[in-house]
């Protein structure tokens, strides 16, 4: 990245990085994706699990079956290791975090699905709330296979909160942001949504609050994301973010 594209990064929390995918690996990604979608291959999280808005009320339900996410994508696909591991992907990860980087097998290394009718909601969240490392300091690449905008339920994120500290009260149990708080209710107005043409990325930190809104499209929204940690930022024995080892590149 540009010595600006790391200045916008340090103080935005995320980063819109186009063209680093080719039409031909951007059309492999989507058959490998498709199939994989097709097959329905444990393991994976289906809307009605998460009880988010919008999602079915049970897997019996309509629309109970309708996946969410499909884990361990590292594992799934050459064309999914290959991005992964890619240049394109870590020499600007390197920039962020350093010469020596791995990839989390836990923690998204995912295909992201949004489909018609049965996607939920996601509320204001930073991913690092269930992730446990040494150091909170952790990077996603969400890699947009088809065009990625406010109707098909894209990524909204609150620019700086990377670096803000909110105290208890501004957040619920689950550490969702609570949008009934005046305080969040500003800050919430600070979103910004970009929308993403096939094959871009976007690098978020861990602790950039983000948020994305259902599907209302007629179209399933696909996407890929895995998460990167510098290799000596270890996750904290015994817990889930340890439970599978990290892939140094």
């Amino acid at each position: 990245m540009t010595p600006q594209q790391l200045t916008h990064f340090a103080d935005m929390g995320f980063i819109v990085l186009g063209g680093l995918v080719t039409p031909a690996r951007l059309q492999r990604l989507r058959t490998a994706v498709s199939a994989q979608l097709a097959a329905g291959a444990e393991p994976a999280e289906y809307e009605a699990d998460l009880q988010y808005p919008g999602a079915p009320r049970s897997r019996a339900a309509a629309g109970g079956a309708t996946t969410r996410r499909l884990l361990q994508a590292y594992q799934r696909d050459t064309q999914l290791r290959d991005w992964a591991t890619s240049p394109e992907v870590t020499a600007p990860l390197r920039q962020l975090l350093g010469p020596r980087i791995a990839l989390s097998q836990v923690h998204h290394n995912c295909i992201m699905t949004k489909h018609p009718h049965f996607s939920s909601s996601t509320g204001w969240h930073q991913d690092i709330r269930y992730w446990a490392f040494q150091k909170p300091e952790l990077v996603s690449v969400w890699l947009a296979l088809q065009a990625e905008f406010a109707d098909n339920g894209c990524l909204a994120f609150l620019p700086g909160t990377h670096d803000l500290a909110l105290p208890p009260d501004r957040l619920d149990d689950s550490l969702f942001l609570r949008e009934d708080h005046p305080q969040n209710r500003a800050l919430i107005a600070s979103r910004v949504t970009p929308t993403l043409a096939p094959g871009d990325v976007v690098l978020f930190h861990c602790r950039t609050f983000h948020a994305a809104g259902s599907n209302r499209t007629d179209e399933v929204k696909l996407s890929v994301v895995f998460t990167y940690h510098s290799a000596d930022n270890a996750a904290v024995p015994g817990t889930r973010s340890a439970s599978l080892p990290s892939i140094e590149l």
